[in-house]
């Protein structure tokens, strides 16, 4: 009996025993994840059992030309380790080229790609750089477009929601920003996808959950590393960060003791001590009673009083003036805060309540300097191209190590003799003093 092998809504269906499968007595017929359609060939080719491949069905490829683009060594290094086995995570620096990686890679593979990415802007820019490098246009999944090429871009969410029916129409899947990939939803991506070749590009591989440890079983795991120390002043602009604490006033000063207080008194009361995994039991024991939400609302507005103190205003005053010539991204953790800038000091925002098409208008405002300055909340970490901006102020953030770095990514891109400034204003004796100790331990 001849064997088959098919494509089945987001997993491979046979009448042959096939490895990761399971029999299936509702279709009568083997069963196995897509991911493992690259073992499931491998094995029953080298066992010389016969059977026909029905798996893919793949778009038209369209025809391009062998691009010009000459890549750095450490990029062609990346390169020629996911070339050897066409799986694997990439790690370089935010601004060290791995989009250019990325699109060598589909030169050089030359077979049907999905590139996901997690935001619109993303796509955007994998779109103009594909149609640059290579000479084709892309096409675009995500939200009412649904084109599909031989070379597709598609953000997460779309791609998640309809794995079913794009699992077998691409030999290639990319991963952009790929710790994305391992959270509980977005991991049915790679599972649903019968894609035999598969690439990650980063910039922060570690997750704080540790569920990056999932991407080797996903996509191939970390197969290149090169770090942010070895390319700084050379392929990447060299940089300076300044960190400013502030003091709260009075009024605030008060105000923020007493939440936190409440707070603290709440965690000694449970015997609740902060750490890595204690706030999720933060959370579960304070839910259980009205003591325990009003500790979560007196903790929130604590943090809220630290982020939006009215000296980080002053602070940011001063530090606009001193580089009043230069292109600068504004950084906060609370959209509250981001509108307050953007009225105060007369500045776009960018949130992820600003529809799709102001925000990349605004941006391609920003790269052509009819804005100087753009203040944004966490929209703007991952992904934006603006090599002339060359100053970074973080008002307010969190004790993420991906965070930091990624926001220092956005002012390091190589331009001339370009020197990036990142600043960071922190309010003193508060939780964010506290947040951001934790996270220099870590990085």
């Amino acid at each position: 009996m001849r064997g088959f092998l098919e494509y089945q809504k987001g997993t491979l269906a046979s009448n042959l025993p096939i490895p990761n499968g399971h029999w299936d007595e509702r279709s009568n017929c083997y069963r196995a994840k897509a991911l493992y359609y690259r073992d499931i060939v491998e094995y029953l080719k080298e066992s010389d059992i016969e059977f026909e491949d029905e798996v893919f069905n793949l778009p038209p490829m369209e025809f391009f030309e062998i691009s010009q683009m000459k890549l750095r060594d450490y990029q062609q290094e990346a390169l020629d380790k996911w070339m050897r086995d066409k799986k694997g995570v990439l790690i370089l620096p935010t601004g060290a080229g791995k989009t250019n990686i990325g699109i060598k890679a589909i030169e050089m593979a030359r077979v049907q790609t999905l590139v996901v990415v997690p935001t619109i802007e993303l796509i955007s820019q994998w779109k103009r750089k594909i149609k640059d490098i290579l000479g084709v246009d892309a096409g675009e999944f995500y939200g009412e477009n649904h084109e599909i090429k031989g070379i597709t871009i598609s953000t997460y969410d779309s791609a998640y929601l309809r794995a079913e029916e794009l699992g077998n129409r691409f030999l290639l899947v990319m991963f952009d920003e790929v710790h994305h990939l391992p959270s509980p939803s977005y991991s049915m991506i790679a599972e649903m996808f019968a894609s035999p070749f598969r690439m990650g590009l980063t910039a922060t591989y570690e997750r704080e959950d540790m569920l990056h440890r999932e991407l080797d079983r996903l996509i191939g795991g970390k197969i290149y590393e090169v770090k942010l120390e070895k390319l700084k002043g050379k392929h990447l602009a060299d940089y300076e960060v300044k960190r400013i604490r502030i003091d709260l006033t009075d009024e605030e000063s008060v105000e923020y003791d007493k939440n936190y207080s409440f707070y603290t008194n709440f965690l000694r009361k449970h015997n609740i001590r902060m750490g890595r995994d204690s706030f999720k039991r933060f959370i579960f024991v304070a839910s259980r009673g009205e003591d325990g939400r009003k500790a979560i609302l007196s903790r929130n507005r604590a943090r809220e009083i630290a982020m939006n103190s009215e000296a980080k205003i002053e602070a940011l005053r001063k530090i606009i003036e001193e580089h009043r010539e230069d292109r600068m991204i504004i950084f906060t953790e609370l959209n509250s805060l981001v509108y307050r800038i953007s009225k105060e000091f007369l500045m776009p925002a960018i949130t992820y309540q600003t529809p799709p098409k102001e925000r990349e208008e605004l941006m391609n405002f920003f790269r052509k300097g009819d804005y100087e300055r753009i203040v944004t909340s966490k929209v703007l970490e991952e992904g934006i191209d603006v090599p002339e901006a060359s100053v970074g102020v973080i008002v307010s953030g969190s004790g993420s190590v991906r965070q930091y770095r990624q926001r220092l990514g956005r002012i390091l891109r190589k331009k001339e003799n370009k020197k990036a400034m990142l600043y960071e204003i922190v309010s003193n004796k508060t939780l964010e003093l506290g947040s951001v100790r934790k996270r220099h331990r870590r990085g």
